[in-house]
């Protein structure tokens, strides 16, 4: 019986693991076996040519601090909405759908959004105006601010259900005995709260990192022709100069660049909290 619920199991996931082979795995193959490999061989220089180059260099770097620096927000701002939601909310369900909400809207409608609100005519700079905080309107459209904006916006979601999730499950009882062995509210937050959130901040962490990293429409939209990142880096090499070798390369930055910082994290988090 058990031979055959192994066989049965194994069956029931072939379907998936086949797709996931074909149509995931053996494109991301031939795309890297692509950037090493040209009609003359073996061959690096597509590597150290982009490398070499100082725009790459640019876009690289404003990638991954645009991607870090919308990835701490997030965690900073989403950790205690999430912990007020798991723990002290009536309406839960009322707000987590309030969080998740925005998902539900096209990115490209959230970014034309966020394109009238900014504008050197929209409200906040209107606001900003009437308070005296500047004389004129300032420019907060296709720049990296506009980018993190639209950034936190669209990935905040998985951050604050990613903590809500962990949260849920924090016994309230660990919180009630450390008050009553003396620690104050912080001191139960930092020893008790905060590790036993780690894996939600993890998990929150690497999927807004990753798809700030690899998303195109928030910032071909908000960060204009001046802002490259290196998703619409890929699309220029790829439908504006027809390179896709060169495409293909900063493709493979990309996911070597995701792997590295995921796996920074889960390593920072190890630290903290052994446990994981």
């Amino acid at each position: 019986m058990k031979k055959n619920a192994v066989k049965i199991g194994w069956l029931m996931v072939l379907p998936g693991c086949l797709f996931v082979v074909f149509f995931m795995l053996v494109p991301l193959f031939l795309l890297i076996f692509r950037t090493f490999f040209d009609e003359g061989g073996f061959t690096l220089s597509g590597y150290f040519e982009m490398f070499s180059s100082t725009y790459f260099k640019q876009v690289f770097l404003r990638s991954v601090k645009l991607s870090l620096i919308s990835t701490a927000i997030c965690a900073i701002l989403g950790f205690p909405t999430s912990y007020y939601i798991a723990k002290y909310s009536k309406n839960k369900g009322v707000l987590m759908a309030l969080a998740v909400f925005p998902m539900f809207t096209s990115p490209v409608i959230r970014s034309f959004s966020w394109i009238v609100l900014l504008g050197k005519k929209g409200i906040v700079n209107s606001f900003l105006v009437s308070i005296g905080l500047f004389d004129r309107p300032v420019s907060i459209l296709y720049n990296e601010v506009s980018m993190t904006i639209g950034f936190i916006q669209l990935f905040m979601p998985l951050m604050i259900l990613s903590l809500i999730g962990v949260m849920e499950h924090i016994p309230e009882d660990l919180n009630l005995a450390a008050g009553s062995l003396g620690a104050t509210r912080l001191g139960t937050f930092r020893h008790v709260v905060l590790p036993l959130s780690i894996p939600g901040l993890v998990t929150g962490c690497v999927l807004v990192f990753t798809g700030c990293l690899t998303a195109y429409t928030t910032p071909q939209l908000l960060g204009g022709t001046d802002t490259r990142v290196l998703a619409t880096m890929i699309y220029q090499y790829a439908m504006s100069l027809g390179d896709w070798t060169q495409a293909s390369i900063v493709a493979v930055v990309m996911i070597v660049i995701t792997i590295c910082v995921s796996s920074g994290i889960n390593g920072i988090s190890r630290r903290l909290n052994p446990t994981i």
